[in-house]
């Protein structure tokens, strides 16, 4: 359909692909951890947004001129690093300010409300503005697509969609999962301290190391 060749194949090297830890992982299991499931679901659905957008970018030819281009592919670069060092410093200077002073009945620590949208977004823009992420799907798409295909666009979006349909099912299995440690964890001040603080440190190592990235 739509000229997809090798479906079988492109499921088994995405679910590959998927399960292979990575930072989006790390964030959502911190995000899971401090602020339990729906905080999970949140940047799991934002990720997976960004993918979406990258995913059409693909299927119009808007990666191609990133990876063609040395200037967009540049400033899409240092946008998306600017970004995730900003609020990477702003989690280690928060001094645990994500934490309330007084604990729960049950003697477990709650996280002050972090909107659930603020959470979403972050995980969007890491990725939209990641021109690796948009280097990825233009690379490993069109591997399972038929050259003389006259659907290639729909083809990219239906391979797409699959993709990003699988990873975040996976996500939101981590989510859950990572939850149910977070339960745990949050009987500890401190631990949701250095969560904090980890999340932050993170966030400034992957905008360090977009910034000094080169297209492959």
């Amino acid at each position: 359909m739509f000229g997809i060749q090798d479906l079988a194949l492109f499921m088994m090297a995405g679910w590959i692909l998927i399960v292979t830890p990575g930072p989006d992982t790390a964030y959502i299991i911190g995000r899971s951890v401090q602020l339990g499931w729906r905080g999970g679901v949140a940047a799991a659905l934002g990720i997976g947004s960004g993918c979406l957008v990258h995913v059409f970018g693909a299927a119009i030819g808007l990666s191609a001129i990133i990876a063609t281009s040395s200037i967009a592919f540049t400033a899409v670069k240092l946008i998306g690093a600017a970004y995730l060092c900003y609020i990477g410093i702003r989690m280690l200077l928060s001094r645990g300010s994500t934490l309330n002073a007084d604990a729960t009945p049950d003697g477990m620590v709650s996280p002050r409300e972090i909107p659930l949208r603020q959470v979403f977004w972050q995980g969007a823009l890491t990725n939209v503005l990641n021109p690796k992420v948009a280097l990825f799907f233009l690379a490993f798409l069109p591997q399972f697509v038929d050259t003389a295909s006259p659907h290639k666009a729909a083809a990219f979006l239906l391979l797409g969609l699959i993709f990003v349909i699988n990873g975040t099912l996976w996500c939101l299995g981590v989510a859950a999962f990572a939850a149910k440690v977070g339960d745990v964890l949050k009987r500890s001040r401190n631990a949701l301290t250095w969560i904090d603080r980890a999340l932050g440190g993170l966030f400034v190592a992957l905008g360090v190391r977009l910034a000094l990235s080169e297209a492959r």
